[in-house]
């Protein structure tokens, strides 16, 4: 992993801690989403929101396969969530449009906890 991945993962992951601080638990995924995105343009960082990925299986090419929350630097996916409970299948999701996309690192969110440090899964690909 690059250095510019771990540093651009701090600048996220404190931008995280500051908006589960104010405004709290409780909103939408699109808020939170809308929120992270101000966040990173303070910051001056390049981004994509809801960006269409297509996925390419055997000789077929689906215009989209997902799409992805958050782009940072064209380095990190973002996954935003704000649920009860992160389950395995959120992992797996994750680390799938990682491979898809070709992106190191990805960065699962829930912003709907009680204590954020244990709601933010970070995963790589291919390392």
């Amino acid at each position: 992993m690059e250095k510019i991945e771990n540093s651009l993962s701090r600048v996220i992951v404190s931008a995280c801690f500051k908006i589960h601080k104010n405004p709290g638990p409780g909103l939408l995924e699109s808020v939170y989403e809308e929120i992270l995105c101000y966040e990173l343009e303070k910051q001056n960082l390049q981004f994509i929101r809801q960006k269409p990925v297509p996925l390419i299986y055997e000789n077929i090419k689906l215009e989209l396969g997902f799409r992805a929350d958050i782009i940072v630097e064209n380095k990190i996916i973002i996954e935003v969530k704000a649920i009860e409970l992160l389950a395995p299948v959120h992992k797996m999701q994750l680390l799938t449009y990682l491979k898809i996309t070709d992106i190191k690192l990805g960065l699962l969110v829930n912003f709907n906890c009680y204590d954020l440090s244990g709601n933010i899964k970070r995963l790589v690909n291919n390392l």
